[in-house]
């Protein structure tokens, strides 16, 4: 008898594992060294850069290498919109995209205290005197409500823990119409020389915004050397 309970409890225990994976997305799985060992709607989640490879991100060779300086103008911003660049590391985008909304506001996120220090020091020395640094966390970047006209995510996406909560706290913190630029190295590509986990399909990301209540606008994948620009958008 006690054997049957015991049986019947695991199957209970599977079965609200399988419903929890089911409502939220999440599942575990631990295959790629690279991975977290979990993933989100069948993508299994990478590991976060740390802050040890700051200098990678302000290496020379970048903005050949991934066109950065070709990104900001896609980005159709107005001299008074409050930008969110999350994920921010080094600030390496917040700095640029500073003078291109001189009344409005650049919040520099990032989960890792190190590299928000590297952007208040960079502060301190008198660069982007409209950038904010946030220390945010891993499920809430700790942005103002309602107060976003767009965020942007330079190939950080993919690292996110717990991306169906940041992708809530992303929505909540977006003005009405407010726009997402999602920024992901091409997932389809296989001549894209960045490591399986650090890259996204268009199909994948469209699935995992609109689960979250935010709908596609536009997909470029040309204008970037490597990597996909996705636009999103709270609705109005």
């Amino acid at each position: 008898m006690q054997s049957i309970k015991v049986l019947l409890l695991a199957a209970l225990a599977a079965l609200g594992s399988a419903a929890l994976a089911q409502d939220t997305g999440y599942s575990n799985r631990g295959l790629n060294l690279e991975g977290i060992g979990k993933a989100y709607m069948g993508r299994e989640i990478a590991y976060v850069m740390g802050y040890e490879g700051a200098a990678w991100l302000e290496r020379e060779a970048r903005a050949k290498e991934e066109g950065t300086e070709a990104l900001l103008p896609l980005l159709n911003l107005k001299p008074t919109d409050a930008v969110a660049d999350i994920g921010a590391g080094t600030g390496y985008f917040s700095f640029r995209l500073a003078p291109l909304v001189p009344q409005g506001k650049v919040y520099a996120e990032d989960i890792q205290k190190e590299m928000v220090d590297v952007i208040n020091g960079r502060k301190a020395k008198g660069e982007g005197k409209n950038v904010v640094a946030v220390l945010g966390g891993i499920t809430d970047p700790k942005l103002p409500p309602g107060s976003i006209d767009l965020v942007l995510m330079v190939d950080v996406y993919h690292e996110f823990s717990y991306p169906r909560e940041m992708g809530q706290a992303i929505v909540r913190a977006l003005k009405p119409g407010g726009r997402v630029a999602l920024v992901e190295y091409r997932g389809e590509d296989p001549k894209v020389p960045i490591k399986e986990l650090h890259k996204m399909t268009e199909a994948q990301a469209r699935k995992e915004m609109a689960a979250v209540g935010l709908q596609w606008v536009s997909t470029d994948s040309k204008s970037l050397p490597i990597q996909h620009l996705m636009i999103f958008a709270k609705p109005n």
